[in-house]
């Protein structure tokens, strides 16, 4: 059962997050699992960042108007996407997702956002589903440095005050289906306990006025507001992808993230 249209925007300012959207066919699936897990094995490195930037189904994705119209509701009509990721968690595997809020240390100027995830494998509770609590999308709190290599995020972060699991609300998906939550929202996920692979797909959407000084992004929809630095497609005539041109962007995005994360850790820091 979906989620009707009319509810979006009222229903994510209120709880920070939608949950399910039906999204592509069993077929689709299929498609963007054979990008994904090229020759039945995850994408290497680097290449599980942007993605979209290397393989035109991935791009097409990113654009695809199911996904921008209901985006739309809650952005209004200049959108660009800020970032995607593949996501996977290996079956009966320690790894687990700490509580965090996504936007903490993007160095964004505004939390104008939404994060739409798209399970390609069943994301339920055995598996590791996405988690989140309702309604603690207004504040930025404040985050640490866990430097556990279990946890599944880029900055190895955890929330410095971390809620109950009482008041957590699973976001089970099936294959195809899709979550948005708001880039504030406090979520996490457990480790994988299923004996199937846990993969998604997660695209960070953000309002195109936001800016992220020193970042690129993705025009995905109406005008570039923000005059950020735009990114190119992948050719689809190539035989191979551009993975030079997709390093040098992705260097470019580490030194705005590791330059807001240390600000806001020393910020933590100065607070205590």
């Amino acid at each position: 059962m979906t989620i009707p249209a009319q509810d979006y925007a009222q229903d994510y300012a209120r709880d920070g997050y939608l949950c399910p959207i039906d999204l592509l066919s069993p077929d689709e699936v299929t498609d963007i699992l054979n990008v994904v897990r090229e020759d039945g094995k995850r994408l290497s490195g680097l290449t599980r960042a942007k993605p979209h930037l290397l393989f035109p189904a991935l791009w097409d994705l990113v654009h695809d108007p199911r996904i921008l119209d209901q985006v739309e509701t809650l952005l209004g009509p200049d959108i660009f996407c800020f970032g995607s990721s593949t996501i996977e968690k290996p079956a009966k595997s320690d790894n687990y997702v700490a509580w965090h809020q996504d936007v903490t240390f993007w160095g964004m100027d505004s939390a104008r956002g939404a994060t739409v995830w798209i399970a390609l494998s069943p994301s339920v509770p055995a598996s590791g589903c996405v988690k989140v609590v309702p309604g603690t999308h207004h504040t930025q709190m404040q985050h640490r440095d866990t430097k556990d290599d279990l946890n599944m995020l880029g900055a190895r972060e955890e929330l410095c005050d971390l809620p109950g699991e009482d008041q957590a609300v699973a976001l089970a998906l099936q294959p195809g289906q899709m979550s948005i939550h708001h880039p504030l929202i406090v979520h996490g996920s457990d480790p994988n306990t299923a004996d199937y692979d846990r993969i998604g797909f997660a695209i960070r959407y953000f309002e195109a006025a936001s800016k992220q000084d020193g970042g690129s992004v993705t025009l995905v929809r109406g005008r570039n507001l923000s005059g950020m630095t735009l990114e190119e497609g992948p050719d689809p005539t190539a035989d191979k992808p551009d993975l030079m041109r997709h390093a040098q962007v992705l260097r470019r995005s580490a030194k705005v993230l590791r330059r807001a994360k240390e600000a806001h850790l020393k910020q933590g820091e100065r607070d205590t």
